[in-house]
């Protein structure tokens, strides 16, 4: 595992992440089309719940998204999306002592989440959507960027990289420099090199494999490859069959550096986290 070439405590609007250790994020989707859990969550009661039970598993993140990125979705309207997310910040916010993450790329979710008590803005589209960057800058809260190709409606047409890792460590490096120059401290960003948006196969294990050249950002990464379809396509599983990949892969995940694990099975990923982390631990 790498050694922090960062700053380790990570300000997230009125709590701060100690990154000295590897977290696990719990994935809340309240929408109707998830390529893993749509519609099971959409209702306000049993996200509640389901909230409850991931941070009691240990997520000490809950990331909140209204707009499915599955590849091949539509997009959500604004109002639309702020009328599912809104009303399970106010109430994640009131009710569990967890950083509440915005899976958003859209300006006036990111400006109502930030004042309803969220801490971290993950958007799978780095700040590129109009009025993104400055929302997210006027907020003063943390932020996730993550390398993608086009928009999920076309990504998965015909990826093609000439070099994958340093197409995507050079789009991170820019976007970081994007952020800057809008007025985000460097201290707030978290990179994500966005497994499964606009790569095939080959290209997932590839920047996987390779996952630490990235640290030369000298940024804390996040790792998103719960249930996703490089899983599959290794070891012919269907969605609901990918657990012990996923595990396979978060474990690898620490070694080669993660902060943060976006996950949707928080206890079984926290068991493997906090056993990789305590073998790469040992000097």
């Amino acid at each position: 595992m790498s050694a922090s070439s960062f700053q380790t405590r990570l300000p997230c609007g009125s709590r701060v992440l100690d990154l000295s250790r590897p977290h696990v994020m719990g994935i809340l989707n309240v929408t109707p089309d998830s390529f893993s859990d749509g519609g099971r969550f959409a209702q306000r009661d049993a996200a509640l719940r389901h909230a409850a039970e991931m941070v009691a598993a240990g997520a000490t993140l809950i990331d909140i998204g209204g707009e499915s990125t599955r590849p091949g979705a539509a997009v959500v309207g604004e109002q639309e999306e702020l009328d599912r997310v809104a009303p399970m910040v106010e109430a994640l916010s009131a009710e569990l002592d967890v950083v509440i993450s915005l899976d958003t790329s859209t300006p006036a979710v990111m400006l109502e989440g930030a004042r309803l008590g969220a801490g971290l803005i993950n958007d799978v589209r780095s700040l590129r959507r109009e009025g993104a960057v400055e929302a997210a800058a006027s907020t003063g809260l943390a932020v996730c960027l993550m390398h993608m190709q086009g928009e999920p409606s076309t990504m998965q047409s015909a990826p093609y990289y000439r070099d994958v890792v340093t197409e995507v460590r050079d789009f991170l490096q820019a976007r970081m420099v994007a952020c800057r120059q809008a007025g985000i401290p460097v201290d707030n960003i978290l990179l994500d090199p966005g497994f499964g948006f606009a790569k095939s196969l080959e290209h997932n294990l590839r920047l996987f494999r390779h996952m630490g050249s990235l640290h030369v950002l000298e940024r804390p990464l996040l790792v998103g490859v719960s249930r996703k379809s490089m899983i599959g396509n290794v070891l012919g599983r269907a969605v609901n069959e990918r657990l012990a990949g996923g595990l396979a892969l978060a474990a690898l995940a620490v070694e080669k550096g993660a902060c943060i694990l976006r996950v949707h099975d928080v206890a079984e990923t926290m068991d493997a986290v906090r056993m990789a982390h305590a073998v790469c631990s040992i000097e």
